[in-house]
């Protein structure tokens, strides 16, 4: 999740090609004992933050220690390349057993039969303590869960409280901040030469399908190879409000909008920006790298007129088809998936747990740190999206979505011109 949206939807297309593919025999998911005997299956991890590679690994060694029988043989890949890897494991038959992901990403995977039904050996405990919205990111058509959803990311907004109280401006408070007051407060902070707010939108796709929910901005209807795409008012008004924000009143910082976001959060850092947009993970960069005496927190959760509602886009855990060991990949996910466990990744990667009780376990272990409480409310509100249902959505998004978006944050296009390229570009692969 936090290489960031471009790869983190750029999924299905690719592992469209595998259509016809056999599954190979398994050589790298059936390693040790048998099935009468003990087992060893293969855990393929992303987990890169220091904290969460310790997380991980203290969670599978007290797996191990409390199950003889079935010992989980941990390996790191990476966010970089997970989905060229696994189309290369599967192609292969080398898949690991237990394969962490995300939501985006493993659509096209479960439609080509890579992925095993998880639903008859998943926990109760375990589907009871994720909401329904947030299963349906992780639920074919046919409704077989192909996999567990464990962290999530959300948008939000940081703030440089020394900079309001320089500015005159009261630091936003209470459940919710609406695109409106955003709008006010970026103003009102903008002045020599220093921008209200930053927002690294050169893969801008994701952000704007995310946070477009709030508006009931669905872009689709419909689900697959039949998905159709509508582009009016709800789903233009993110984009409008940025641009506005941009070109119209100028407390958005242009030059930002062409930029990804570990470019922009220096200029956060030194001053040059009040307020600075972007995935909650990046407040684990914002504590290593801010510089001593720099006072800074998380808004309430932005909201539009159907309120706070983001796109759910979990990392996932996932077990391959092809495993021999199924059922035991699956006892270690339902473990895995425990609250305390949940709770220990999501306080290495500044991330919120899909679980319930892990959220609730986790704010009481960051009670008082700053962020935390802002962070893990925009948790509570999440909602499967149409996009992540649609089977050519990832090459609209790069073919036609994202130069569209980029072109209009670059003031080069009309709103009107937007929508009209986005929907043109559906309809010309076959939307």
């Amino acid at each position: 999740m936090k290489r960031r949206a471009a790869l983190a939807a750029g999924a299905i297309v690719v592992a469209g090609v595998l259509t016809g593919c056999a599954f190979g025999s398994g050589g790298g998911s059936s390693a040790g004992g048998s099935s009468e005997g003990p087992v060893t299956i293969t855990f393929q991890s992303l987990a890169y933050q220091d904290s969460t590679v310790a997380a991980t690994k203290d969670i599978v060694d007290a797996w191990n220690a409390d199950n003889p029988d079935i010992q989980v043989k941990l390996t790191q890949g990476s966010w970089d390349n997970v989905h060229d890897q696994l189309v290369t494991q599967f192609q292969g038959g080398t898949a690991p057993d237990v394969i962490h992901d995300e939501s985006s990403d493993i659509l096209g995977f479960a439609n080509q039969g890579y992925l095993a039904d998880l639903s008859p050996y998943l926990s109760d405990d375990v589907k009871k303590s994720v909401s329904d919205d947030v299963w349906s990111t992780v639920t074919t058509d046919d409704k077989k869960i192909i996999a567990a959803p464990t962290l999530l990311q959300t948008y939000v907004v940081f703030a440089n409280t020394d900079a309001f109280a320089a500015a005159g401006v009261d630091v936003p408070s209470g459940k919710e901040l609406t695109w409106d007051n955003l709008a006010t407060a970026a103003k009102g902070l903008t002045a020599d030469g220093k921008y209200g707010v930053g927002w690294g939108l050169k893969q801008p796709t994701a952000a704007v399908m995310n946070t477009a929910l709030g508006f009931d901005g669905t872009f689709f209807t419909g689900s697959g190879d039949t998905a159709k795409i509508t582009v009016g008012a709800d789903e233009l008004e993110v984009p409008n409000r940025i641009h506005a924000m941009a070109y119209d009143d100028g407390s958005m910082d242009p030059v930002t909008l062409t930029q990804s976001g570990s470019d922009v959060l220096p200029g956060f850092l030194g001053g040059k920006y009040a307020m600075y947009i972007g995935g909650n993970y990046l407040a684990q960069q914002i504590t290593e790298s801010a510089p001593e005496g720099f006072n800074w927190t998380v808004l309430p959760a932005l909201a539009g007129s159907a309120g706070t509602v983001q796109a759910a886009n979990p990392q996932t855990m996932s077990v391959a088809a092809e495993s021999k060991h199924v059922e035991q990949s699956a006892k270690f996910i339902n473990y895995f998936m425990g609250a305390s466990n949940q709770a220990k990744l999501g306080e290495g990667d500044w991330l919120i747990p899909s679980s319930s009780e892990a959220r609730a376990e986790l704010a009481k272990a960051t009670a008082g740190q700053t962020g935390w409480k802002e962070m893990l409310a925009t948790g509570e509100n999440l909602a499967g999206a149409p996009f992540q249902k649609t089977t050519n959505y990832p090459q609209w998004k790069d073919q036609y979505a994202t130069p569209g978006l980029q072109q209009y944050f670059a003031n080069s296009i009309t709103s009107e011109e937007l929508a009209t390229q986005l929907t043109d570009g559906w309809a010309s692969i076959g939307g």
